[in-house]
């Protein structure tokens, strides 16, 4: 087949616009859902653990409806990220505040949250009272994380989801041209969220929850989506934050961003700079991520 691109790690052909265009016309009554999961059933697009890649192909849809290749049926809901998300009401938590020395606490318990873990109600209520940007419903692979110190008290809030499109300075750190970056993306998360919550106040206990985190999230995602992770992001507010955590969990400043979010196309959409800060996960990140 002659391919044309190459969106969201998959190359599309001209056979494969002319399928979305007859599942277009022949079935008008179908939601972009619907449609994304029929494709990921006929191209067998699926992850590592065997699951359809449904977000992968709603966003694959959408790049080509910028590109003018096909007209999408209009939204049944919100976007994404917004659909379906509530505010979660008020939980009762202990404020009490915690003073003690590190040693005290350890060990502690970091456990991913599964959909039906009873701790992801507490989670979400916790950061959306305490962390700044709130939290929102998150689409695609993602991984959330509580930790709890050895009593069983949580001490922090970790939020993992799809890393930055496009981040000219880790780009340049990672050395991959565009074609790399499109395929091998998924090998990288971003840290979205990191709450320690504000009745915590241990020294060194954020570095310390990040090097477990480090230590054990590869093979989290591996069990979850069948597939490793090989580098950490995050981005830091300069205005509110210096980023003393992540460097002393030896994660490595690379730059910041320019001020300018994704849906700047035209230069006057003005966002908080960045500071960038990465984490390698294994020693050849590079030669697997440049592969």
């Amino acid at each position: 087949m002659e391919a044309i691109k190459v969106i969201q790690g998959r190359s599309v052909s001209v056979q494969d616009l002319a399928l979305i265009g007859s599942l277009l016309i022949g079935n008008p009554s179908w939601s972009r859902r619907r449609l994304s999961q029929e494709l990921c059933h006929r191209w067998d697009w699926r992850n590592g653990t065997g699951q359809l890649k449904d977000m992968a192909a709603r966003a694959l849809l959408l790049k080509l409806e910028r590109a003018g290749q096909i007209r999408l049926p209009p939204r049944r809901g919100g976007r994404p990220n917004q659909r379906g998300y509530q505010p979660v009401a008020d939980m009762a938590h202990d404020r009490t505040p915690i003073k003690n020395d590190l040693r005290a606490l350890r060990p502690l318990c970091i456990e991913p949250l599964g959909k039906a873990d009873p701790r992801l109600p507490l989670f979400k209520f916790l950061l959306q009272r305490y962390h700044y940007l709130d939290q929102r419903t998150c689409v695609g692979e993602n991984l959330k994380y509580l930790a709890c110190e050895r009593n069983g008290r949580p001490v922090a809030c970790l939020l993992f989801g799809s890393a930055a499109w496009k981040a000219k300075a880790r780009d340049v750190f990672i050395g991959w041209n565009g074609a790399q970056r499109q395929d091998r993306l998924p090998l990288l998360t971003n840290n979205t969220r990191f709450l320690i919550l504000p009745w915590a106040r241990v020294p060194h206990l954020a570095s310390h929850v990040l090097g477990l985190i480090a230590r054990r999230i590869c093979a989290d995602w591996q069990a979850k989506y069948g597939h490793p992770i090989h580098l950490l992001e995050t981005f830091v507010e300069r205005e509110r934050f210096r980023g003393t955590c992540y460097r002393a969990a030896g994660w490595i400043h690379v730059g910041a961003t320019t001020g300018r979010s994704r849906n700047d196309s035209d230069f006057t959409l003005a966002v908080p700079v960045k500071e960038i800060y990465l984490q390698p996960l294994i020693a050849d990140f590079r030669r697997r991520l440049c592969a």
